[in-house]
């Protein structure tokens, strides 16, 4: 039965991780990920986003972590594709007097690409 201390090598290298914020919402990535986020206005498919609230950026011991963000950090992302999020059905109802609302609603929402992360 192998070890746990086997299956541990030092010699890979470790992508350097980041969080960040966007739309109020934190999200902590890689080089390569891919999200789900509100859409941003004006912003198409293909276009490169640049997010420089970083709240922290690398991994371990070499983490830089910031007060509040870090100076001069940045996650740029490409837009992969703009769509809508799935419909929610939003129902009103007041028993025995007639009353009910009926609404729905999609939110718009983009894919992005993280592309590059630096310090």
């Amino acid at each position: 039965m192998p070890t746990p201390s086997q299956f541990i090598c030092s010699d890979l290298p470790t992508a350097m991780k980041a969080t960040f914020i966007t739309s109020g919402r934190q999200f902590t990535v890689k080089q390569g990920d891919i999200l789900i986020v509100n859409q941003y206005p004006g912003k198409n498919e293909g276009d490169v986003l640049t997010f420089d609230q970083v709240l922290l950026v690398g991994e371990g011991a070499a983490a830089k972590i910031g007060t509040p963000t870090v100076a001069g950090a940045k996650v740029t992302a490409t837009i992969l594709e703009n769509k809508r999020g799935e419909k929610i059905d939003i129902f009103k109802h007041r028993r025995r007097k007639g009353y009910y609302r009926r609404r729905g609603h999609r939110q718009e929402l983009s894919v992005i690409k993280v592309e590059t992360i630096s310090a």
